[in-house]
């Protein structure tokens, strides 16, 4: 089951005035006012996690208010070895590297995404987790504490050209502008921070590469033994989901980033009575149907961001794969 670091729950909690015992009890003002399952290993369900978000969200009478003091109380101490990673690792960069790579042993709801092919460079936020109506604000909240703290660690002063969310806009989108220092887009196709290409190699106050290559080490031992799908299919749609936007990868491409041969990839994927093929079906119908149920964007933009060139090819395609068609399936998610 999907979870995430009791970490973020109890800094929402801090945020809203209120207090998150390790017992899995939410106290307010010295009382008990709801409660939660004690946190195993530190973690909690992700459901268990949202429902405590939106229950949270609908008590403060100010969203932005309350993203705002989230965003200073939740630190890069809070995650453990990665945030140490980050911040003595020599450059933002190679910060955003770590978070991209490692963002698994904090929660496998989300993955951030470090793309720096263009300009504006970008950090994307991208979930990895069934509907649930406080996502929105959780993606708020994860890019507002992200940018928060890459300014904490960074020497200099980190500027951010744009920040982008896919959803409508809940509230004034002034407060969100001021909040982040930049311009905010919503309806946006991604969720993410834009800063210019330079802003990678700020140097970071902290920085110490021998102390971060030991962090990272024991970092590669922990994602290592992480509970969950072992399975060299859970380990390639990781990997082919956030890539689709530029197109359908090759195997052969895909095989050498994670390590392999492109043979080998094939052979290992046969022994799970799988083909490359396959996998990539289901990362682009995956995909596909949430970005159909979650977001504003277009079947025209929605067949680009899966891998498509034309509408009605994505359109047959998906109607094979879901037996919908996709305007059809999206019907039966109307916008709140």
């Amino acid at each position: 089951m999907p979870s995430v670091t009791a970490a973020f729950a109890r800094a929402m909690a801090q945020a809203a005035g209120m207090t998150l015992r390790d017992d899995g009890a939410l106290v307010s003002g010295g009382v008990v006012v709801r409660r939660l399952p004690q946190p195993t290993d530190g973690r909690l369900a992700d459901t268990d996690y949202f429902d405590l978000l939106d229950w949270i969200r609908r008590q403060h009478e100010d969203e932005v208010a309350l993203l705002e003091a989230y965003a200073k109380v939740i630190r890069v101490d809070d995650i453990g070895v990665l945030g140490l990673s980050m911040k003595t690792a020599p450059t933002l960069r190679a910060s955003l590297e770590r978070v991209e790579r490692y963002w698994r042993v904090v929660t496998d709801t989300a993955v951030y995404r470090l793309d720096d092919s263009g300009d504006p460079a970008c950090l994307l936020f991208e979930a990895r987790t069934g509907h649930h109506p406080v996502l929105e604000f959780r993606n708020e909240g994860a890019l507002a504490g992200s940018a928060h703290n890459m300014r904490q660690i960074v020497e200099g002063q980190l500027v951010l050209e744009h920040v982008s969310f896919r959803h409508a806009c809940r509230s004034d989108p002034d407060r969100y502008a001021a909040h982040f220092g930049c311009p905010v887009h919503f309806e946006a196709d991604r969720n993410a921070i834009a800063f210019k290409p330079e802003m990678l190699d700020l140097p970071n106050r902290l920085g110490d590469a021998a102390v971060s290559d030991f962090l990272t080490a024991h970092l590669e031992t922990e994602i290592g033994s992480l509970r969950g799908d072992p399975s060299l299919r859970a380990a390639l749609l990781r990997r082919l989901t956030p890539a689709l936007s530029n197109g359908v990868p090759q195997a052969g491409e895909v095989a050498r980033d994670m390590g392999l041969s492109e043979r080998t990839l094939y052979r290992r994927l046969a022994e799970e009575g799988l083909t490359f093929r396959d996998v990539l079906i289901e990362a682009q119908s995956s995909l596909a149907q949430e970005l159909l149920r979650d977001s504003t964007s277009s079947i025209a933009e929605i067949a680009f961001l899966t891998g498509f060139s034309e509408q009605s090819t994505f359109s047959r395609a998906f109607k094979r794969w879901v037996g919908q068609a996709p305007a059809q399936f999206r019907q039966q998610f109307p916008v709140p």
